[in-house]
């Protein structure tokens, strides 16, 4: 039955269970995001474990009938898509089996708090994946956040909504989920207590890395998107050559670990097999290795604080050789340095900056701006917008509708 938006379900805080219980009782899913790259991964993770994982509900958003066939395969009792027609033809898909589709964004917040599940992986790409977010963290979930854009828009009112509710919350980015490995295990969201110096964000350098830096007005939506290490979606992919990811990445970290700005850098790291460090006050450095695949962070926020197979090859450092590491130029990564200038702005432009990268960015792969066009757009945006309000969530909706005007109108007018 096709229902369009459903009631909220109850947000029940859902118990933290004891390690023997979790042995024993599979661990229920919702995946948002569930066609794209971290949700595929997400899905040949519960393959390998069917024991201890069980998929309640998926979304996805055009790619309907991979939908259609994960749905025929993990047999979710919830199916969810934005838009209408996409509903009716992924109902048509699954026409006798057990899973009811379900339309729209009230839909995805339903499922992201269904009594039943246990944990959620947030991985819709782009500021429509705050909602559902926001709503598994106010049901008291285990959130595998792998959507950057819910911290960097509304970090203090996601963090707010995490500790008031009691909600759990894992990262799923590589170099997060590695900085979280390499924290205490009762790390508490204060540094000093705990002796940490500074977070060190590992970034591959990307495409562009060694690439003249006169000849990168030329770079093509193709080159952009043939990362070296990693196989990721196009929007992402383009963020890593120009390393607003790693901006991005910076914005989280102060969130998800309350880091003050001056104590996260980015190490340029061509390799991938270092995937962050963090840096203590007597000197250590404590690091997560891994070969560059992410099915790595995704098993280990699945199974916390449990280790399970992920279908990863082991990792040979005398076949590597060896490992690098550099600082990033800020006139070959200028993405980079606005980042760190909207997270020192505050308020609202964070938000605005990420809104005006998503325009910019699908403006550069529809061919409508240059490569160099993306770090123009952000510092002009941020420059007009930078100082919205962001007192509240809405505040920061408008501020994100705003800047994604602004960058269209720039765009467009050449």
């Amino acid at each position: 039955m096709l229902a369009f938006a459903p009631p909220m379900a109850r947000t029940n805080r859902v118990a933290p269970r004891s390690t023997e219980e979790h042995r024993m009782t599979p661990r229920n899913l919702t995946i948002l995001g569930a066609t794209g790259t971290i949700g595929v991964n997400t899905l040949d993770v519960v393959a390998r474990h069917p024991d201890k994982f069980r998929v309640v509900a998926l979304s996805g958003l055009n790619q309907i009938d991979k939908l259609a066939a994960q749905c025929r395969q993990f047999q979710p009792r919830y199916a969810v898509v934005l838009d209408p027609d996409k509903a009716v033809t992924l109902q048509g898909l699954l026409a006798g089996s057990q899973t009811e589709v379900l339309v729209g964004m009230e839909a995805l917040e339903f499922i992201s708090a269904l009594p039943e599940v246990d944990s959620v992986m947030a991985a819709i790409v782009g500021a429509a994946g705050l909602r559902p977010a926001l709503a598994a963290a106010r049901a008291g979930k285990r959130v595998l956040l792998a959507n950057k854009e819910t911290l960097v828009m509304a970090g203090r009112f996601f963090m707010e909504a995490v500790r008031e509710h009691g909600a759990t919350l894992l990262p799923i980015d590589s170099e997060h989920n590695a900085v979280f490995q390499s924290l205490p295990a009762d790390y508490n969201g204060d540094p000093a207590r705990h002796g940490v110096r500074r977070i060190l964000l590992t970034a591959s350098g990307g495409p562009f890395r060694t690439r003249a830096v006169e000849t990168l007005k030329d770079v093509t939506p193709e080159e952009a998107v043939a990362h070296p290490n990693w196989v990721m979606g196009k929007k992402i992919s383009v963020d890593s050559a120009s390393m607003m990811n790693k901006g991005l990445e910076v914005i989280e970290a102060r969130w998800l670990f309350n880091a003050r700005p001056e104590q996260i850098e980015v190490v340029i790291h061509p390799q991938s097999i270092v995937h962050s460090m963090v840096e203590y006050l007597d000197g250590s450095v404590l690091a997560q290795l891994s070969n560059p695949d992410m099915r790595t962070p995704i098993a280990h926020s699945l199974a916390y604080p449990e280790r399970v197979e992920a279908g990863v090859n082991w990792l040979d450092l005398a076949k590597l050789g060896q490992l690098t590491f550099e600082a990033p130029d800020f006139a070959r990564f200028p993405c980079l340095k606005l980042a760190y200038q909207a997270l020192a702005a505050g308020a609202a432009a964070p938000a605005v900056l990420n809104a005006a990268n998503e325009v910019a960015v699908a403006a550069f792969l529809d061919r409508r701006i240059p490569y160099l066009g993306i770090a123009a757009s952000l510092e002009s945006v941020l420059g007009r917008l930078a100082g919205m309000a962001a007192d509240s969530l809405e505040d920061l909706m408008v501020a994100d509708a705003t800047a994604r005007r602004e960058a269209e109108s720039l765009i467009a007018h050449g």
